[in-house]
């Protein structure tokens, strides 16, 4: 009977073991049974920006990966197909398949969808992710988008974003008079209201106009950018923080009925992979922005803090901006409030923790 049952064991554990092999090597088959599709995505960003466009890159890395190279999305950047403040456009007409773009560039379309990237003086990039996932965010930015033939998924953030460039300093709200400010989405509108006069002018040509002097500030993203693009050769006051974009979401908005056609697990994939994108961008951000920043410190750039009266008086502003637009546009104040609450109840636990670490280990970075 010993030599009985250890013989069976062995044939059980042997089926066990090709039973696995067999799901092992399924895995792959399943992949290649799937069908070919090639999608095309524009972004709104020039190639040159490689964390940026590198996210879409990296994006569509990840699905071919997961799909056995059935499933490709060639990449084009900003241009190439259709200006970088068209690309929702060529999403909806089907000129693409898709886009990688700031939903804020479009509030001409609907004031709402600067929800979709944040607002001034809204959410960081973590909160502004769970507001997305976990407190409507998603659904509100989709409602909107579902009337351009859209949808969309979150697709990078950049962190908190820099307050720009500027060849004078700001001490004073007067100063903001009848300053020439490269600055995107509603931050522009806001500070229209402060006698700002908002440029908004796509990533490749902001060297030129800084240089020609049609501008007298810009904003782009961050440190890592900001040195990329030159900014400091020009305009050495470099201000913190910037306060319209406290953790700016990108995302993949696709062409809504080439997405109903996706098998399901290509559906899944694409979703998926738009969270780990999402991921390598901000991670990416945090890792290249510190040095960055010290080398154009080193090189000249003198770092300024946008004084407490500008901050307030922009935030004044901000709110009444809100209130207007909420007073004409219901998906606008459904989205408004929706942050509004979100945010209520998550900045007393920041406040706690979150805000009392970091606050503790910027102030003792010298003793570990």
């Amino acid at each position: 009977m010993g030599d009985a049952m250890i013989e069976r064991r062995n044939l059980l554990k042997g089926a066990g073991l090709a039973a696995a092999a067999g799901m092992a090597a399924a895995g792959p088959a399943q992949a290649q049974t799937g069908p070919e599709i090639k999608w095309r995505l524009t972004s709104s960003f020039p190639k040159t920006l490689d964390t940026i466009y590198g996210t879409a890159e990296i994006l569509a890395k990840y699905v071919s990966e997961a799909t056995g190279g059935r499933f490709q999305i060639q990449t084009f950047g900003a241009g190439e197909i259709v200006p970088g403040l068209q690309a929702l456009d060529a999403v909806q007409t089907g000129a693409v398949e898709c886009a990688q773009t700031p939903t804020y560039f479009y509030i001409g379309k609907d004031p709402t969808l600067a929800f979709g990237t944040g607002i001034p003086f809204g959410l960081n990039a973590r909160q502004q992710h769970a507001w997305w996932h976990f407190a409507g965010g998603k659904e509100i930015i989709n409602d909107v988008l579902a009337r351009y033939d859209t949808v969309s998924f979150a697709c990078g953030n950049s962190g908190a974003q820099m307050g720009g460039f500027f060849k004078k300093e700001i001490k004073e709200v007067a100063d903001l008079k009848g300053l020439k400010f490269r600055i995107g989405g509603m931050g522009g509108q806001i500070l229209a209201r402060l006698g700002v006069v908002p440029q908004q002018i796509a990533p490749g040509d902001i060297y030129p106009a800084l240089e020609r002097g049609t501008l007298d500030a810009v904003e782009f993203v961050g440190p890592y950018d900001d040195e990329k693009l030159g900014f400091a050769r020009i305009a050495k006051y470099y201000y913190a923080p910037g306060w319209w974009e406290g953790g700016a979401m990108l995302h993949l908005v696709v062409n809504k009925a080439q997405y109903d056609a996706l098998p399901a697990n290509y559906k899944a994939i694409l979703a998926n992979a738009c969270e780990a994108a999402h991921n390598w961008m901000l991670a990416k951000y945090d890792a290249v922005n510190g040095p960055a920043l010290r080398r154009m410190v080193e090189k000249g750039a003198e770092l300024r803090i946008f004084p407490q009266a500008v901050l307030e008086a922009c935030l004044k502003a901000s709110n009444e901006h809100y209130a207007e637009i909420a007073a004409k546009n219901a998906d606008f104040k459904r989205a408004w409030e929706s942050m509004q609450a979100y945010r209520q109840d998550v900045l007393p636990w920041w406040q706690l923790n979150e805000y009392a670490f970091d606050s503790f280990m910027v102030r003792t970075r010298g003793q570990s």
